[in-house]
């Protein structure tokens, strides 16, 4: 019998986890998936991967994902989370890699109902649609709810769940016949869904809408500050700190205290402040956020080192 070959988005939550289970246990060969970008990372999917023993195939679609963001075409969700684009852009680079490869069929762990934007049966009809992979898309945990795809019409797979919904408990107890114990809690893997996150970047947009790679990283850290045309981010811990010096780039200020103790402080200009603006801008955000100011107290500015 023909061992058909499968490539698994595979994000390293419970869903992709037991997709990948599932097409396994249906005598599949399932090579997993993941695409990285500047807003989520595959850490997760290689745990999962090394788990199932399975190797993982990563792409990096940092900027083609990065252009996608500023100018979706199936608008957001609460954040700043453009999903519909997002997994139709995950689906079209996954078609190229089955075509070039050889692979028989995608799957997906995605579940129908479970994400009000991405997952309803309008989105993913669309997402198959646009991607030129109408009833190719094999979702295993809410296939026998869902339209017939072409790996089940072929006899490649069965059509053995039908889960929909927000709640878990099906999915655990799949886990448990599985003998699966080590899985992530429920959360979004993309930044972008974050409340706190998407804000910083609305804010962004303001006064700099060509934000690029090294923008949309340096707002994950620290506390965040817009002015009319600069950012500040004041670290609020070693560890940030020393994030801030490694994502510092040629025109930004850095400055931290020299002999009493505070927050390192990075600050970059977008349009026409001035290096004298800029160091005046962030000497008061370190005089805010220490604790204890001496009157002979000395704030050094960091002499910029390119990255190697």
């Amino acid at each position: 019998m023909k061992k058909y070959k499968c490539l698994l988005l595979m994000s390293g939550g419970l869903d992709s986890i037991l997709a990948a289970k599932i097409l396994k246990e249906e005598r599949v060969s399932v090579t997993p998936l993941c695409f990285k970008s500047f807003f989520f990372s595959c850490d997760q999917a290689k745990k999962a991967a090394k788990q199932l023993n399975l190797k993982l195939k990563v792409v990096d679609i940092s900027k083609e994902h990065l252009k996608m963001i500023k100018n979706p075409l199936h608008g957001r969700g609460k954040g700043f989370n453009p999903c519909i684009d997002c997994h139709l852009l995950m689906i079209k680079n996954a078609k190229k890699i089955m075509k070039k490869e050889g692979y028989d069929f995608i799957a997906t762990g995605e579940v129908l109902g479970q994400r009000p934007m991405s997952q309803n049966i309008n989105s993913l009809n669309l997402i198959d649609k646009k991607a030129k992979l109408s009833r190719s898309v094999f979702r295993p945990l809410s296939a026998k709810i869902l339209p017939t795809t072409f790996p089940e019409e072929k006899g490649m797979v069965k059509s053995l769940y039908s889960i929909s919904g927000k709640g878990r408990g099906l999915q655990i107890e799949l886990a448990r016949k599985f003998k699966i114990k080590d899985y992530p809690s429920p959360a979004g893997g993309c930044i972008l869904t974050d409340a706190n996150y998407a804000s910083r970047l609305k804010e962004l947009i303001k006064i700099r809408p060509s934000f690029d790679g090294d923008d949309v990283i340096l707002l994950k850290i620290g506390r965040f500050f817009i002015g009319k045309d600069m950012v500040v981010i004041v670290a609020r811990n070693e560890k940030e700190c020393n994030e801030l010096v490694k994502l510092r780039i040629k025109k930004d200020i850095i400055l931290e205290p020299d002999n009493f103790s505070g927050p390192t402080v990075l600050v970059r200009k977008y349009k026409k402040s001035s290096r004298e603006e800029m160091i005046n801008v962030g000497m008061k955000y370190i005089l805010k956020y220490s604790k204890k100011i001496e009157e002979e107290s000395v704030v050094k500015l960091l002499p910029f080192q390119q990255s190697l």
